[in-house]
């Protein structure tokens, strides 16, 4: 079996030392192939040469961000341009994709995830150790027995742009906050989960709590509008704090189709049970005349009357003012 690893030299909780060891405990299953990232965008080209050359699995040491770069490269295997190139239409599916395909993730080499991040939201949602010494012996042993698990994507869409994500987007205050904790990251400080939290109190004085500017329309679903805040989830939980994990989709798959949820109110009467809620149930949905809802849904689109904030699994893209949304099934196969 050949395998490509893709390793990011700046993972938050990996060594050099540490990353030998994992190297070499690879290198005795698989016949490997080391390549270090050294750019933003550098894992999604990696992955897609690897896809290009007929790697029967990709395999990544990093955090979320890197994981998503590796996951768009292999479903763009043409050149692994993140986002996807303006010449794709909005909306449109790669052949694999395609009904005629019953099973595109057969298509594409398997996936496999050793967390090297600060949060490992993907890793930990595929029921993963959060350390990557243990993290790499789960994968061992389904090396050994070809153990694999087929997971849906989320894909969002904007103008001619698209871009795969693997648990989690997010418009408004959230994307705020995580735009705020990477311009931290930028000036050297680790985003640990005190960090954001700490970031998200502060920034929440500054958020503008009186204009909601999100209408959510789709196929079927509803029109709502008065949207100041939107959780788009793939899979549960949508992030950690520390050990804990939050759940405001708790019935999120990776098997199923999207779920959202979405605040008509950013007042502290209004948070605050809210927060309780996602912090302490794990499978009760939350409730409130101000939430808007979704479950297991196939795409629905999130239109601003002003730019706002952005994220995809916790990578900040900019500002839109119109996003769609959709699920997209048997996307990869990952060894866990």
């Amino acid at each position: 079996m050949r395998a490509m690893l893709l390793v990011n030299p700046k993972a938050t909780t990996t060594n050099a030392r540490t990353r030998n060891v994992l190297i070499r405990a690879l290198g005795a299953a698989v016949e490997l192939t080391v390549e270090e990232t050294g750019y933003r965008g550098h894992a999604a080209t990696l992955a897609a040469t690897a896809r290009a050359k007929g790697y029967d699995v990709v395999a990544v040491l990093g955090g979320d961000g890197t994981i998503n770069e590796t996951v768009n490269g292999l479903l763009n295997p043409v050149d692994g341009v993140l986002p996807a190139p303006a010449t794709l239409p909005a909306g449109t599916l790669l052949p694999e994709d395609s009904a005629a395909d019953a099973d595109p993730s057969a298509g594409r080499p398997a996936l496999i995830v050793i967390p090297g991040g600060s949060a490992n939201v993907f890793a930990r949602g595929l029921g993963l150790p959060n350390d990557p010494v243990e993290a790499t012996g789960a994968v061992l042993e389904a090396l050994r027995e070809d153990r694999r698990r087929t997971v849906g994507l989320g894909q969002a869409l904007w103008g001619h742009e698209s871009r795969y994500f693997t648990f989690c987007a997010g418009m408004g205050y959230d994307a705020e906050v995580v735009r705020a904790v990477e311009g931290l990251r930028g000036a050297g400080r680790k985003a640990t989960p005190a960090r954001y939290v700490n970031t998200a109190l502060r920034h929440y004085v500054a958020t503008d709590k009186r204009h909601p500017p999100m209408t959510l329309t789709g196929p079927g679903i509803p029109t709502a509008g008065g949207i100041y805040m939107a959780i788009i989830s793939n899979t549960s939980p949508w992030t950690y704090v520390g050990t804990r994990p939050v759940r405001p989709t708790p019935w999120a798959a990776f098997e199923t189709g999207l779920d959202m949820l979405g605040l008509q109110r950013l007042g502290l009467t209004s948070l605050i049970p809210l927060i309780q809620h996602i912090l302490t149930e794990s499978d009760a949905l939350p409730s409130g005349r101000h939430l808007v809802q979704l479950h297991d849904e196939p795409g629905f689109t999130l239109t601003a009357d002003r730019p706002v904030a952005f994220q995809l699994d916790g990578d900040y893209l900019g500002e839109r003012e119109s996003v769609t949304f959709r699920s997209i099934p048997n996307a990869l196969q990952v060894l866990v």
